[in-house]
Parts: structure tokens; C-alpha cells; sequence
């Protein structure tokens, strides 16, 4: 199961820390988290980075998700 770890901001949403999921690819785990967390909002976790694992996906639509992963969304940073 991949383990989703939540920022400050989004525990304030989901009322935990992190949550497990059973779904292997980003766009059903996406919509997982959003059937068990509704609070969450689909376009804000569309806009947001993510990492698998330690590494910074681009582009996540088509992304799989390996078991046992740590997952992290967390708004993009802009450079300068």
C-alpha cells in the first residue's frame, strides 16, 4: 500500500497525518483520496507537485505508484 504523507496544510482538510491507499496509478489515487477525504479539493491536488519516494514527478497524470511508497503533494515553488 503506498502511504500518502499530508502537509500542515492538508491535515487541516483530512484530520490526519497520512492515510494508506491500495490504488497504483496517480490519477485513481487521486480520486481515492478525494472519496475518503472530501474536504480535499480535485483541482488544488491536480495543481500541486508530487513526489514518490523522494522524487519529484512533472508531470504525474500517467504515473504509477509502487507499493509500499511514501507519496507527497505539496504546492509548486517558483523559481527566479
Amino acid at each position: 500500500m503506498a502511504k500518502v504523507l499530508f502537509s500542515s496544510e492538508q491535515q487541516k482538510l483530512t484530520g490526519v497525518p497520512e492515510a494508506t491507499f491500495n490504488e497504483t496509478d496517480y490519477r485513481s489515487l487521486t480520486e481515492a483520496m478525494i472519496r475518503r477525504f472530501p474536504a480535499l479539493d480535485r483541482a488544488s491536488l491536480l495543481d500541486m507537485a508530487i513526489a514518490i519516494n523522494g522524487e519529484i514527478i512533472h508531470e504525474p497524470l500517467l504515473e504509477k505508484i509502487p507499493p509500499d511508497s511514501d507519496v507527497h503533494f505539496f504546492p509548486f515553488i517558483a523559481g527566479g
